[in-house]
């Protein structure tokens, strides 16, 4: 039987080979990504992340799972909101983790949190386990997004919220030919400067253009049993907010 393909950027591959692909992106970039996500996007996506901090509005003593979480930096602001908790990264790539635990060292967070090497799509938690799922600039790199939205409903206690940040599409046209001029020709360049890796920008790019549009994914959330689902163009659409409930 042929195996299924899925998409790696532009390149069908077999779905098996995606995760290994994937874990050498981010293996390859993690000592540089913080400084990456900073040059890329000119600081934004902090203003981003902070947005998603004030609809999320973290409360003390809540249990955070934070997928495709990387160096934390949701993790992090999740637990300053809060004032007390705790954050359970998980990410399918170690040196990102790796990263992580050092900053997590320098800010004296250690005793919070808790980091998991792991797949998105096979979380290793019991049901009802969280009271909030976040994942950012993650779920798009998943090898099938509805597998992972599913699972983030298991892991979720009833009235539990997921909240997912992922770049999208501009719905003005003409504003997303800009975007799409500066995406592929800036960004994989900055990757040569800035990670010593051209490549893997050029996927991270590709991969935004093959993720489904703001629609399409509310949908997806919906069809994993999400209610009260809504999301938020950041940026004109560059990024978005989806936010759902498990009740």
């Amino acid at each position: 039987m042929t195996e299924k393909t899925t998409h790696f950027g532009f390149e069908d591959i077999p779905e098996s080979q995606k995760a290994g692909r994937v874990q050498g992106v981010f293996g390859s970039v993690a000592s540089k990504y913080d400084v990456m996500n900073d040059a890329m996007s000119f600081g934004i996506h902090r203003i981003w992340k902070d947005a998603m901090m004030d609809w999320l509005a973290p409360r003390a003593g809540q249990k955070l799972l934070d997928v495709a979480g990387g160096t934390g930096d949701i993790a992090f602001r999740f637990l300053n909101r809060a004032g007390s908790g705790h954050a359970t990264v998980l990410d399918l790539t170690e040196p990102m983790l790796v990263e992580g635990r050092k900053r997590a060292d320098a800010e004296q967070k250690a005793d919070q949190l808790e980091w998991i090497v792991g797949d998105a799509m096979a979380l290793p938690f019991e049901d009802n386990s969280f009271d909030v799922y976040t994942i950012s600039f993650g779920i798009r790199n998943v090898t099938r997004p509805e597998e992972a939205l599913a699972e983030a409903y298991r892991v979720l206690k009833p009235g539990g919220r997921l909240m997912v940040l992922e770049f999208s599409q501009i719905p003005n046209d003409m504003m997303q030919k800009v975007y799409d001029l500066y995406s592929f020709n800036i960004i994989p360049r900055m990757g040569q400067m800035i990670a010593n890796d051209r490549d893997s920008y050029q996927y991270l790019v590709e991969s935004i253009r093959k993720f489904p549009d703001q629609e399409t994914f509310l949908r997806m959330i919906q069809a994993a049993g999400f209610e009260q689902a809504k999301y938020r163009n950041l940026s004109m659409g560059i990024a978005c907010l989806h936010s759902g409930w498990k009740i």
